[in-house]
């Protein structure tokens, strides 16, 4: 199945084309203070190693601005400011080398505090996002609306980006989030019909890896499906390298973009004779740093086993002590149950190898 994207104006934040018919960006967020300049730096490179394309910081004081100028030195990724109520703070990171802002117009101040920010951007060529998130709405919209309904959000959206272009700027990036599936994809259809500038797109405040993860994969392949997300971000309760690999592993998944690991294995019923779930993890671990684009598949007994191992770039099919691997759809050789996890991961790392060639 082929997704339709929207079509949009395109944006550039460092070297990173958005919208426009550019592949969709995989970004995260720090979780460090931006305070400790090392930790942040560190967890930003890490990110980088994971397949991050753009990284997002907290900026909530004047120590964090002076810490934001020898991160970008030291970081391969383009850096966005997340700037909330104070437009001094925006303005010295734009002084200070940043990629790109991520500002709520709405809690920065009076007009003429935006548009100190707006002009500043401006002069350096700096796209802002601007972001509205259900919990934060203006008083006056959600009295109106009786709640942050998709049409609350919208509007609130729509204010703060009228208010930037009749200022002269149009280098804009948009979210509306909430934190539940239903307003965010709603939210985002309605705003489709009155603009065209590229979305940034996730469930936020998603929760814990394993539920954060089963809520942010539904929310976004709605969002995916309609063609609504130009970047997103896979927000979870846990480490930001996981909420990149949860990224990529949805857009895999969707025929989207192709990179790193495709992982299949078998749910495991009353035919396996080996232990499964053992040996899956085990193997999945030891393997889920993989950037090239490969099908590994793990399965337990002669039902479905071979047929999906062969069709796998490797696999294996388990019997009774033994483990049967195939490559690109032939069988390779038998490996007993001891020491199966080790002899597999050498034939994935040997397939690996090949594909660097």
């Amino acid at each position: 199945m082929e997704f339709k994207r929207r079509p949009t104006r395109q944006i550039k934040i460092g070297d990173v084309l958005i919208g426009g018919g550019a592949p969709i960006v995989v970004q995260s967020m720090t979780k460090t203070d931006t305070r400790d300049t090392q930790a942040t730096v560190s967890q930003i490179n890490s990110l980088a190693i994971a397949g991050c394309e753009l990284v997002r910081v907290a900026v909530p004081d004047e120590e964090a601005v002076e810490s934001l100028g020898e991160i970008i030195k030291r970081v391969s990724l383009p850096v966005i400011a997340d700037i909330h109520f104070d437009n001094y703070l925006a303005v010295s990171s734009i002084k200070k080398g940043v990629h790109g802002l991520r500002i709520n117009p709405g809690n920065i101040g009076s007009r003429a505090r935006v548009k100190e920010v707006v002009d500043a951007a401006k002069g350096e060529g700096i796209p802002i996002r601007i972001g509205v998130n259900s919990g934060s709405l203006e008083k006056d919209i959600l009295k109106k609306y009786g709640g942050a309904s998709p049409e609350a959000m919208v509007e609130s959206a729509l204010k703060h980006i009228r208010m930037v272009e009749d200022m002269g700027f149009h280098l804009i990036k948009v979210s509306v989030k909430a934190s539940d599936i239903r307003r965010t994809w709603e939210s985002l259809k309605l705003l489709a019909e009155h603009v065209d500038y590229p979305f940034h797109a996730g469930i936020t405040e998603a929760g814990t890896l394993f539920s954060g993860s089963v809520k942010s994969s539904a929310g976004l392949a709605l969002i995916l499906k309609d063609g609504l997300a130009d970047t997103i971000r896979v927000s979870l309760t846990d480490s930001p390298e996981l909420e990149v690999r949860t990224a990529y592993m949805i857009l895999s998944s969707l025929g989207l973009r192709k990179r790193g690991l495709n992982f299949v294995s078998c749910p495991v019923c009353g035919r396996c004779r080996v232990k499964l779930p053992e040996i899956a993890d085990s193997i999945e671990n030891r393997i889920k740093d993989i950037k090239e684009p490969i099908t590994v598949a793990v399965m337990g007994c002669e039902v479905n086993g071979p047929g999906e191992a062969r069709e796998a770039d490797i696999g294996i099919a388990c019997g009774k002590g033994f483990g049967l691997i195939f490559k690109h759809g032939k069988p390779l050789r038998k490996v007993n149950a001891e020491n199966m996890v080790d002899e597999f991961v050498k034939e994935v790392q040997a397939v690996v190898k090949d594909m660097r060639k």
